[in-house]
């Protein structure tokens, strides 16, 4: 587990807006090169246009230019650790690849995959190829 990556994870938790499930989630995704995109969950009433910290990291990153990831850290305050819900596999499936995800909870829990354990079968551009 990397502490500093685990610090911005938990720093950028602080930042949710979680009134509906007071499930407050941070994510910190560093680049290949080192630079660091964090993301924490924002909730809307609607619960359909809730965003995930992982997916609000990875957007961010985009937008900025990266490609090329090296891991993911995502913090909870959960009693178990939590990893990424099946929207977020995916996103973090097609744009990172097989990254290592470290998963931590503010009591004292670690764990680490890679995405592959996550995501055992993911939809990708493989599934599309068209064999007629």
């Amino acid at each position: 587990m990397n502490p500093e990556l685990t610090a911005k994870a938990a720093a950028a938790r602080a930042n949710a807006v979680a009134p509906y499930s007071g499930f407050k989630v941070g994510a910190a995704l560093e680049t290949k090169d080192g630079r660091v995109y964090t993301g924490c969950n924002i909730e809307n009433v609607s619960y359909g246009l809730t965003v995930c910290a992982e997916r609000v990291a990875l957007w961010k990153a985009l937008s900025e230019g990266a490609r090329e990831f090296r891991q993911i850290v995502i913090v909870t305050d959960a009693a178990v650790v939590t990893p990424p819900c099946g929207a977020c596999r995916q996103l973090l499936w097609e744009y990172c690849g097989n990254l290592p995800v470290h998963l931590h909870s503010l009591r004292g829990l670690d764990q680490e995959y890679r995405l592959a354990e996550l995501l055992p079968h993911p939809f990708d551009s493989d599934s599309l190829i068209n064999n007629h």
